[in-house]
């Protein structure tokens, strides 16, 4: 038998991280997490689009901050649980940025409640949103990255996939999906050089960390091996490593920023 191997080499320099040339969308990319992933992804060299629901005032400041850098960002408004938005926001890239070369499902939702108040509103608006929408992302620019036989698809996950707390039957089963999506996608799309991971961001330092109790949050910390919380730019650093031509051979996975959590 015949191995056949293709030495990436040949294309890429795995010491360069450099996204220069790229074409990046972030969804959920006005705050916490999705923030530090647009502005480290403009930072490496990828013009960057990002969508927002409803927070417009910070994400028109990161686009400012990035095209004053020298960078090239879009901020644009979509409800990425409607499709026809979702097709207009995608369309509106295309056209001022370039065609898509990486897309990152950055948005999510949190509902906790105990499943005995768990009701269908519940249930089906956090699946929708952070499940059903990373379908509809992948469907609008998979065709594109066919055809050039190159693309990044980053799924941004949680440690509750595999370790929920009591109330995130919603959530959990939400981001567990992402991760079996994850992986079939990559089966997929393997073949045509389209790379398929999933990041699990830990305890990160987000405005949702900022609102509980000094109690709650001492008492968060002292699960992660690491002993402190985690920063956005700690997890955009892995998107943009994902994103790069250093990882050429990686895909179908699942990969932790948590401090050693799981």
């Amino acid at each position: 038998m015949t191995v056949t191997t293709t030495d990436p080499s040949d294309r890429a320099n795995f010491s360069d991280f450099s996204l220069t040339g790229r074409v990046a969308v972030v969804t959920g990319g006005s705050r916490g997490i999705g923030a530090g992933i647009v502005d480290l992804l403009a930072e490496r060299g990828a013009a960057v689009g990002f969508a927002f629901h409803q927070q417009e005032a910070p994400a028109r400041a990161l686009e400012l901050s990035i095209r004053e850098r020298g960078g090239r960002a879009l901020a644009a408004q979509c409800d990425i649980t409607d499709d026809a938005a979702v097709h207009e926001f995608f369309t509106r890239i295309a056209a001022e940025l370039g065609t898509v070369d990486i897309l990152v499902n950055s948005a999510g939702i949190a509902r906790d409640v105990h499943v005995a108040f768990l009701d269908t509103a519940r249930w089906d608006a956090v699946l929708t949103v952070n499940l059903r929408a990373a379908y509809t992302c992948v469907r609008a620019v998979v065709r594109g990255m066919l055809l050039r036989r190159w693309g990044r698809i980053l799924n941004i996950s949680s440690p509750s996939a595999r370790m929920p707390l009591p109330g995130q039957t919603a959530y959990a089963a939400s981001k567990a999906g992402l991760e079996g999506f994850t992986r079939a996608l990559s089966r997929d799309l393997a073949p045509k050089g389209i790379l398929v991971n999933a990041v699990s961001p830990g305890l990160i330092e987000t405005d949702m960390l900022k609102s509980v109790t000094p109690e709650a949050r001492s008492s968060l910390v002292s699960a992660v091996p690491l002993g402190r919380t985690g920063t956005a730019r700690e997890v955009a650093s892995m998107v943009a490593f994902l994103a790069s031509d250093a990882a050429s051979y990686i895909t179908g996975q699942v990969i932790g920023v948590d401090g050693g959590l799981l």
